[in-house]
C-alpha cells in the first residue's frame, strides 16, 4: 500500500512540474502560445506573444519585440516605433509558498495543541503576453526611447 501511496504522489509531482517550454512560433489558436500580428494599416501592426510558464515578463516583450523587427525587415523598412505597449499576466496563479497553523483546546477530557505545516507543490502557472503595435519607418531611427532599429533587436533576441 505505502509503494501505491509514493508512486501515486511521485506521478501527482511530476505532471505538476511538466509545462511545454515556450517556442518561438506563430500562435495556432488565441489561447495557444506564441506570436500574433495584425496589419492595421501599411506601416502599423499589432504584435503580440504569448509565453508559458517558463518565461516572465520582461522576456516574453523580447519576443514581441523580435517579431516587430521581423515584420519591419520583411515589409521593407529599418527601424519601428513602439507606439503602445501592454504586458499582462494571462491565466495561471502563484499560491503562497508554506503556511504554518497552531491551534489548541481543552474540555472534560483533557487538553491538546496542534501544529500544522503546509506547502504548495504546485508550479508557478503565470503566464505573460505582451501586446504593441508598432509603427515602421525607413531611413535613420528617430532618437527616441521607443524607436529599434530592427536588425538590432533581431540580433539582441536571438533571430
Amino acid at each position: 500500500m505505502k509503494r501505491i501511496l509514493i508512486s501515486g504522489l511521485i506521478a501527482v509531482l511530476a505532471a505538476a512540474c511538466t509545462t511545454a517550454p515556450t517556442v518561438y512560433q506563430p500562435a495556432a489558436m488565441v489561447q495557444d502560445m506564441g506570436w500574433r500580428a495584425t496589419k492595421i494599416e501599411n506601416d502599423r501592426y499589432r504584435v503580440s506573444f504569448r509565453a508559458n510558464p517558463d518565461l516572465r515578463a520582461p522576456q516574453v516583450e523580447d519576443m514581441a519585440l523580435r517579431r516587430a523587427a521581423e515584420i519591419a525587415l520583411n515589409d521593407g523598412y529599418q527601424w519601428f516605433r513602439v507606439v503602445s505597449r501592454n504586458t499582462e499576466q494571462v491565466g495561471g496563479n502563484r499560491r503562497g509558498g508554506t503556511s504554518v497553523g497552531v491551534g489548541g483546546s481543552s474540555g472534560s477530557y483533557g487538553s491538546s495543541v496542534g501544529v500544522g505545516i503546509g506547502f504548495n507543490l504546485s508550479p508557478d502557472s503565470r503566464r505573460y503576453e505582451t501586446t504593441l503595435e508598432v509603427l515602421l519607418g525607413k531611413g535613420a531611427k528617430p532618437d527616441e526611447a521607443n524607436a529599434y532599429e530592427a536588425r538590432a533587436v533581431l540580433t539582441r533576441t536571438g533571430g
